[in-house]
């Protein structure tokens, strides 16, 4: 790993006129990162309410992460329109929207109107990452954006601890029958009862977020943003970019599939924790939660530690080094089940952390007025965490071991690992075409 030369000469993260818009869009990355983990809470929920398979409840994050990947080309639409405020407004009103939803198909007793109301917030979520994360890399010099946008994903993971565990403390009931006593209760024709009330567990916490989220809308539609210079550029331009420009990026394709692999990565591992402690431990529910929510913490230091190495190392090496570690903590996972493969297993959201700014930073340098467009593709690329968990699903349905279907993130690892070494360099392919202004490489 290589030391930075330009430490005593780096920029500012952004300049203090944009504090007020910095803040409140970096809140955006709390907010959303509730419902994300909140899905990893109800995918044990609805296994006990709904009486169904692991392959099933892998559905819940199938329907939430192709909400990412349907709305994310719109939601960059929309936004080079009429700009980032107005994709991030509309993004809230869908993701509370989508809470509210929760009511109703908690009334109507359906796991499919359930799947819905996460395609909703996910639908919401899109616009939200999708400006979010690019309003963040752009605001300020080039030369910081990994380490700006690593500064407010950090409190990402604040978000997926404060969904983790409210899932854990009000969702979870604790009561876990076994076959014996789910038995007891049909003949007495009371499981129907229990199962609903389990199912009703899910309500309040949504509804209350849905309130919070409606409010932040409010207060980002009635905050003055600042003119961001892609945006200026390309109203001044008649080239508002082009989706065919984007080919010409390898280093950009390339983040578009490490991106992929990275989502089904963490979506994939937090999502069958839960039932990996529980195999192979034999903990309770909650207890099992509480280590979800453990495993989140470190993610969230991880964040913080990441930002302040990349003053030193540069990003695409300290993101290397990391997935080189977690293909290592994931392999001790698989060979090793028990309490050594929890707490392997456990330890990479420290080392996963850093993945997806660096990976969309990385991506997205150069693009010019093709940013908003590629930050979009990148943002589809979450698609990712709608196909690992039903394959780990699928394998543990094969061969009916958790630890085997750890394999999945294993090989989502090593993508990753190729794209920071060599992958996110920086090479542009016919740059007279593609509007290309410096051919820079990293």
């Amino acid at each position: 790993m290589s030391m930075t030369t330009e430490n005593n000469e780096r920029p500012p993260l952004f300049s203090p006129g944009n504090t007020l818009p910095f803040v409140l869009v970096t809140a955006l990355f709390f907010l959303w990162a509730i419902p994300n983990n909140l899905n990893d809470i109800l995918i044990k929920q609805f296994m006990t309410s709904f009486q169904i398979t692991r392959f099933e409840a892998g559905l819940v994050q199938s329907a939430f992460y192709l909400g990412y990947f349907c709305l994310a080309m719109p939601a960059a639409f929309l936004m080079r329109r009429f700009g980032y405020k107005a994709g991030l407004a509309t993004g809230l009103f869908l993701f509370g929207s989508g809470a509210f939803l929760f009511w109703p198909a908690a009334k109507a007793g359906s796991y499919g109107f359930f799947l819905f109301a996460l395609f909703v917030i996910a639908s919401g979520l899109s616009f939200l990452e999708t400006g979010s994360n690019t309003f963040i890399a752009v605001l300020g010099d080039p030369r910081t954006s990994e380490q700006r946008l690593n500064l407010s994903q950090s409190f990402n993971p604040l978000g997926s601890i404060t969904g983790a565990l409210v899932g854990t403390v009000f969702i979870f009931s604790g009561i876990e029958l076994n076959s014996q006593q789910i038995d007891t209760l049909k003949a007495q024709g009371t499981l129907k009862a229990y199962l609903q009330t389990e199912t009703l567990r899910v309500v309040h916490p949504f509804m209350v977020l849905g309130v919070v989220v409606w409010v932040m809308a409010i207060l980002i539609l009635r905050t003055k943003f600042p003119e961001i210079k892609e945006e200026a550029d390309a109203r001044d331009s008649r080239d508002k970019g082009r989706l065919s420009d984007l080919l010409h990026y390898p280093h950009f394709l390339q983040g578009v599939s490490a991106q992929f692999f990275y989502v089904g990565a963490q979506v994939g591992t937090w999502s069958f924790l839960i039932q990996y402690i529980q195999d192979y431990t034999h903990q309770t529910e909650k207890v099992a939660g509480y280590l979800l929510t453990g495993s989140l913490v470190a993610f969230g230091v991880g964040r913080f530690v990441a930002t302040y190495l990349m003053k030193f190392f540069r990003p695409a090496r300290l993101m290397g080094a990391f997935g080189i570690i977690n293909m290592a903590m994931v392999a001790v996972g698989v060979l090793f089940p028990g309490w050594v493969g929890v707490w392997a297993v456990f330890l990479t959201s420290f080392f996963m952390s850093l993945m997806f700014p660096t990976i969309y930073a990385l991506g997205i340098k150069g693009l010019g007025a093709n940013t908003k467009l590629g930050g979009s593709c990148i943002i589809m690329a979450i698609v990712g965490g709608a196909t690992a968990p039903p394959a780990m699903g699928l394998l543990y349905g094969i061969w009916h071991s958790m630890a085997i279907a750890m394999i999945v993130p294993l090989i989502c690892y090593a993508v990753v690992t190729h794209y920071a070494f060599y992958g996110s360099r920086m090479k542009i392919l016919h740059a007279e075409s593609a509007n290309v202004s410096e051919p820079a490489t990293l």
